[in-house]
């Protein structure tokens, strides 16, 4: 009998590894409709704050804080339970979920309608990421993850781009609401795919550990997972650098946008066919490239390599970010932006990797469901409202142009990332990591 439960058990093992590809590639185009889902909105904005009449401070909320408290919140609990049970189930009833709540943002006729239906997709986005990336870490190992990984955050640059061309395509010819309904419904197709051929692998599966039984293993607090998380200081040194960093790219992603059509002169349809997937596909040209630099760091030197792979690429990043601020000529101002983005999803892949890599087996899920409650909060909540935040308050004296000089303003926290990500990987290497 246990012979024959052993070779049940190394059976599922190999089928899992064996189709780990096609797992990673439905969890990819998960992640994809998230961000596609999460994202059309900044395209959308403009439009909605016409028709609805809406502050930017308005606009702000719907972009990050109303979205992000529910998506925040929520993960931990989701985390929890997908860290005891069926990771691939979770992801699929979340995915469908969203995708709805998507879609009824299109009949929306004020502010509160729109901002209930913004939090239905929070609450829906809150089941997908961390059991994502607890599924990859058990199909991959630690000198492979980084590049998993980044495979993996190709969803958020190509979700967020592609998600602003088809909005402003479908905008343009019919309309806000209708880009919400054609971005959201497909979701619910995809949510059945899922269910029904992504691999759940066992924990611990790619390291080569065979952890207790969940019914054997002790149960853990959200107390602990976050007192265990607090207590690694390179673990915290990496939340808090993708906290920054996500802080500034959500204000980019939020009004990038719109300050294009204000300060540079787009419509709305110029920046969905000439900005939008350029940028996106630049991205996760440096997402795969940061991936790999990341994993032959790994390999040469040890993963606290990565953590500086990850703060060099910003450092090259950063002066071209702050030159798409102050130059008015129009292409000069994209080619600064695209040259941006060419390092700006470098730090995806190899942070949660590294995040990953630290946190105990059975908190996996737990650890990257509190790093997205810091990036979600502080990063999706705080990012786009404080640049709405800060424009109506400089309106009176810059008109239009507040928006530019209030993201110029969010993204001066820019170095303070990078320091983060230096520390990381001091602390990592005296770890031995």
């Amino acid at each position: 009998m246990q012979a024959g439960a052993t070779w049940q058990h190394d059976a599922a093992d190999t089928r899992a590894l064996r189709r780990r590809g096609w797992t990673l590639f439905l969890l990819t185009a998960t992640y994809f409709f998230s961000f596609m889902d999460r994202q059309i909105l900044a395209i959308l904005l403009e439009a909605i704050r016409a028709d609805l009449k809406l502050s930017d401070t308005q606009l702000g909320l719907l972009s990050g804080l109303v979205f992000a408290i529910f998506y925040a919140t929520l993960g931990i609990p989701l985390a929890r339970l997908a860290d005891r049970s069926n990771r691939r189930n979770i992801i699929a009833i979340s995915l469908a979920l969203w995708s709805v709540m998507t879609a009824l943002c299109g009949v929306a006729q004020n502010f509160t309608q729109l901002m209930l239906a913004r939090i239905g997709v929070g609450v829906g986005e809150a089941g997908s990421g961390p059991p994502s990336q607890s599924i990859i870490s058990d199909l991959y190992p630690p000198e492979k993850r980084a590049s998993a990984m980044a495979i993996y955050s190709l969803g958020v640059l190509l979700g967020g781009g592609l998600g602003m061309v088809i909005g402003g395509v479908v905008a343009h010819s019919y309309g806000w609401r209708a880009a919400m309904m054609v971005v959201g419904l497909p979701g619910v197709v995809l949510a059945v795919i899922v269910r029904l051929f992504v691999v759940e692998p066992r924990r611990g599966l790619a390291d080569g550990k065979v952890p207790a039984p969940a019914s054997d293993a002790p149960p853990v607090s959200v107390w602990q997972g976050i007192s265990s998380l607090l207590r690694n200081p390179a673990a915290f040194h990496l939340v808090a650098a993708i906290t920054v960093t996500s802080l500034v790219g959500y204000a980019v992603t939020g009004w990038g946008p719109s300050y294009m059509q204000r300060s540079l002169g787009m419509s709305m349809l110029d920046v969905s066919r000439y900005v939008a997937l350029p940028a996106a596909l630049t991205a996760g040209g440096s997402a795969l490239i940061g991936g790999w630099l990341s994993d032959r760091a790994a390999k040469r030197q040890g993963v606290y390599a990565q953590a500086w792979v990850v703060a060099g690429m910003k450092v090259l990043a950063f002066p071209f970010a702050l030159a798409f601020y102050f130059i008015d000529h129009l292409w000069l101002a994209l080619g600064s932006y695209f040259i941006a983005s060419i390092f700006a999803g470098a730090y995806i892949g190899p942070t949660y990797a590294m995040i990953q890599h630290l946190a105990p087996l059975r908190l996996r899920a737990t650890w990257a469901a509190l790093t997205l409650l810091a990036t979600s909060l502080l990063g999706l909540g705080v990012g786009p409202f404080a640049v709405g935040q800060i424009s109506d308050l400089l309106k009176p004296t810059y008109g239009d142009e507040s928006l530019r000089w209030a993201m110029f303003s969010v993204a001066m926290l820019t170095p303070l990332g990078i320091f983060h990500y230096w520390r990381a990987g001091v602390l990592m290497k005296r770890m031995g990591a």
